[in-house]
C-alpha cells in the first residue's frame, strides 16, 4: 500500500526529482571563517551529534567583520540551497543566505543595484539551532552567499548544498561541429530551457517564474529539436488558455494571442497530435476571426492595446507596428493551416485571405533588427533585403534574446548562412565567454566592453554586466540570467545546420536541406514521434538516417 493510499492522501504529482550537489569553490570569506575548504568535499549530507572535524566554522566572537562564506556551484541551477548546522555555543543564531545567478548578485542585499526578492526570495534571514539543516525557497541561482548575522557566537556548517529540482528527461537531440563554441551554444540553449521546465514552462527561474504565451514561442523549439514531445508544453497551453476568455489578451497583451497560436502551430507540426489540437479549435477558431479583423483597408495591422512585440521596441511605435505587422500574418498563415486541418474550410479562407491583406502595407522597420526579420520571415518583405539594409550591418550588435531564433532564421532565409552563425558567435558567445551557463533575459553586445563577468568579483570602479546594465523590467539585478526566450540556437542549428524540419505533421516526411554555413563538418540527431533522425554532413556530402516512419525529403 503507498502513502496516499494508507493515509486517503490526495493532490497533484510533482512530475519533477531532486538531486543534491555541493559547491565546486570558494569565491570568498569574510570576517572570521576557518576550514571553507571543507565545503567543497562530497559528505554524506547529514548533522550528527558526534564524529565530526571537517567543518567550515563561522565565528563572530573576536571580530567585528560578519563571517561569511561565498560559494560557487558551478553553473546556473533551479531548486533550493540547504545549510546543515553541527554545533555552535547557543541555542539559536541567525544568518542570512543570498542566492545570486552572478557574484555581485549574491553579495548584493536587497535594494541595492536593484536587487529584489520577488517572484523567488533570495535575501532570506533566517536561523538555526545546532545538529539542523534548513531549505531554503526554490529559486534560479548559481552563487549562495551565507552570512553569520548574530554577534558573538559561532557556527560549525558541515555543509552548503543546494538541491536541483529538475525534469529527469533525455536529451535526444544533439549538435556537434568543428567549432567547439557553436557546440556550447547548443548545450547552453538546451540546458537554459530545460531548467525552465519545471511544473510549467517557465520563462525564467529566478524572475518571471510564469507562464507567458509569446515568451515560450522559442522554447517550443528548442524543446522539439532537444526533448521532442513534452507534457509541460501542453500542460502550460492550457493554463494559459484556460485563464483567458476568447475575447481577452492573453497575460495582458494582444500579441501574445498571436504566439500562443504559433506554438500550437509548431507543437503540431513537431508532434502529429491531432487529438491535442483539435481540443484548441473552437478557442483558436474564435481568435483567428476576431484578430482577421485587425487588418484596416489599406492593410496596416490594427491590434488592440497590450500591442507588445519586444522590450528594446517598446518605446518605437514605429518599430513595434512594423514587428506586429509581420507577426499577424505569420499567426494567420499558420492559424489557416490549423484550421484546414480541423476540417474549418471557412475560417481558413478567412485567414489566408486577411494574411493577404497585410501584404499590402510594408512598414518601415526603422532600423530595427527584430521588426525586419519578422517582416522577412512572413513573406511582406524580401529576406535579402531586410538583411542588406538591415539586420546584416553591425553583425551581433542591436539583437534582442527574445526574438535572436527569428533573427537568425531571417539571416538564414537570405541565404547568409556562415554571417548567421558569426552572429551567434558573437552574441551568444559573448554571454559565455561573461561566464555565462544559461542565456539571459536580455543582452546588448556594447554592455560587455570592459565589463567583469558573472563568475567573478566586481573590483572597485569596474564594471558590473549583471548589477550595471538593464532596462524596462530587467534593470540592473533584477535581470534573469536564465530565460527560455533566449535559447534560439539550438533550433537554429539543428533546423538549419543539421537541415532537419518537418513537412508533414509529426516528422512524418522530413525535409533534409542542411547548410554547412563554413563548417568542416558536423553532426547530430533530432527527435521524432518514430525515434530520432541521425545526420553527419562533411564537406564532401551529407548523410541521414531515419527511423521507420519517416520519409526523408532531401532539397
Amino acid at each position: 500500500m503507498k502513502l496516499n493510499e494508507k493515509f486517503g492522501l490526495c493532490g497533484i504529482d510533482d512530475e519533477r526529482q531532486r538531486r543534491v550537489l555541493f559547491p565546486e569553490r570558494v569565491v570568498l570569506t569574510k570576517g572570521n571563517v576557518r576550514g571553507s575548504e571543507h565545503l567543497t568535499a562530497y559528505k554524506p549530507a547529514q548533522v550528527a551529534i558526534y564524529g565530526y572535524h571537517d567543518q567550515c566554522v563561522l565565528d563572530n566572537r573576536d571580530s567585528d567583520e560578519r563571517a561569511g562564506v561565498l560559494v560557487d556551484f558551478g553553473r546556473e541551477l533551479h531548486g533550493t540551497l540547504t545549510v546543515s548546522v553541527w554545533s555552535m555555543n547557543a541555542a539559536y543564531a541567525e544568518y542570512t543566505v543570498r542566492l545570486g545567478e552572478s557574484v555581485s548578485e549574491a553579495l548584493t542585499p536587497v535594494g541595492e543595484k536593484n536587487a529584489t526578492n520577488d517572484h523567488a526570495n533570495r535575501d532570506i534571514k533566517t536561523g538555526s539551532g545546532p545538529w539542523s539543516s534548513n531549505e531554503t525557497n526554490e529559486s534560479g541561482f548559481r552563487f549562495a552567499w551565507v552570512e553569520l548575522t548574530t554577534p558573538g557566537v559561532f557556527m560549525e556548517i558541515r555543509c552548503v548544498t543546494a538541491t536541483l529540482v529538475f525534469r529527469d528527461i533525455e536529451y535526444r537531440g544533439s549538435f556537434r561541429c568543428s567549432d567547439p563554441l557553436l557546440d556550447k551554444i547548443w548545450d547552453t540553449a538546451a540546458y537554459t530551457v530545460h531548467l525552465n521546465m519545471q511544473r510549467y514552462l517557465w520563462d525564467g527561474i529566478k524572475r518571471d517564474r510564469l507562464v507567458w504565451a509569446g515568451d515560450m514561442n522559442t522554447e517550443v523549439a528548442t524543446i522539439l529539436a532537444v526533448f521532442g514531445e513534452n507534457p509541460v508544453v501542453p500542460k502550460s497551453l492550457d493554463l494559459v488558455r484556460d485563464v483567458t476568455p476568447e475575447d481577452a489578451a492573453m497575460n495582458g497583451l494582444s500579441s501574445y494571442n498571436l504566439w500562443w497560436m504559433l506554438c500550437h502551430w509548431e507543437w503540431y507540426r513537431g508532434t502529429g497530435n491531432f487529438a491535442y489540437l483539435a481540443e484548441q479549435k473552437d478557442y483558436i477558431r474564435a481568435l483567428l476571426l476576431r484578430y482577421a479583423q485587425y487588418v484596416d483597408e489599406n492593410g496596416s495591422e490594427i491590434l488592440p492595446e497590450g500591442r507588445f512585440f519586444d522590450w528594446p521596441t517598446a518605446s518605437y511605435p514605429d518599430a513595434k507596428h512594423a514587428g506586429l505587422q509581420g507577426l499577424l500574418r505569420m499567426a494567420l498563415l499558420g492559424g489557416g493551416e490549423m484550421m484546414k486541418v480541423l476540417g474549418e474550410s471557412d475560417a481558413a479562407e478567412t485567414c489566408f485571405r486577411a494574411a493577404d491583406r497585410l501584404l499590402a502595407h510594408v512598414p518601415d522597420y526603422t532600423g530595427w533588427k527584430q521588426p525586419a526579420a519578422l517582416l522577412a520571415l512572413s513573406g511582406i518583405v524580401d529576406p535579402k533585403t531586410a538583411y542588406e539594409t538591415c539586420i546584416g550591418p553591425g553583425g551581433a550588435k542591436g539583437l534582442s534574446t527574445f526574438l535572436g531564433y527569428y533573427t537568425l532564421s531571417a539571416i538564414g532565409a537570405a541565404g547568409k548562412y556562415a554571417e548567421a552563425l558569426d552572429v551567434m558567435r558573437g552574441y551568444w558567445g559573448k554571454m559565455l565567454e561573461l561566464g555565462a551557463t544559461t542565456f539571459w533575459e536580455d543582452f546588448d553586445v556594447d554592455w560587455a566592453e570592459g565589463a567583469t563577468g558573472i563568475d567573478k568579483l566586481v573590483p572597485e570602479g569596474g564594471i558590473d554586466i549583471h548589477g550595471d546594465f538593464g532596462a524596462h523590467c530587467y534593470v540592473k539585478l533584477r535581470h534573469s540570467l536564465c530565460h527560455g526566450w533566449a535559447s534560439g540556437p539550438a533550433p537554429y542549428l539543428s533546423k538549419t545546420v543539421l537541415g532537419l524540419s518537418p513537412m508533414k505533421p509529426g516528422c512524418s516526411v522530413m525535409r533534409f536541406d542542411p547548410h554547412l554555413s563554413g563548417l568542416d563538418w558536423a553532426r547530430g540527431t533530432y527527435p521524432t514521434p518514430y525515434g530520432d533522425i541521425e545526420v553527419e554532413i562533411t564537406k564532401n556530402g551529407a548523410d541521414c538516417k531515419a527511423p521507420d516512419g519517416v520519409t526523408v525529403v532531401r532539397d
